[in-house]
């Protein structure tokens, strides 16, 4: 089983490159069990579109 750290690592890693099949899987399962990371995650998507959208002024 993944913990917290290993999912924010992946799901920061994710901004920046594919992530392997049981990459994917294993942090998919784990933010389905931890809401913290969860949560993260939605922040750290919600950051990237932001910046993207600042980029296109």
């Amino acid at each position: 089983m993944m913990n917290c750290k290993q999912a924010t690592r992946l799901v920061s890693q994710s901004q920046d490159r594919e992530l392997s099949l049981p990459e994917r899987i294993r942090l998919r399962f784990h933010l389905l069990m931890c809401s913290g990371c969860s949560n993260y995650n939605k922040q750290m998507s919600f950051i990237r579109k932001a910046m993207q959208k600042l980029r296109e002024r």
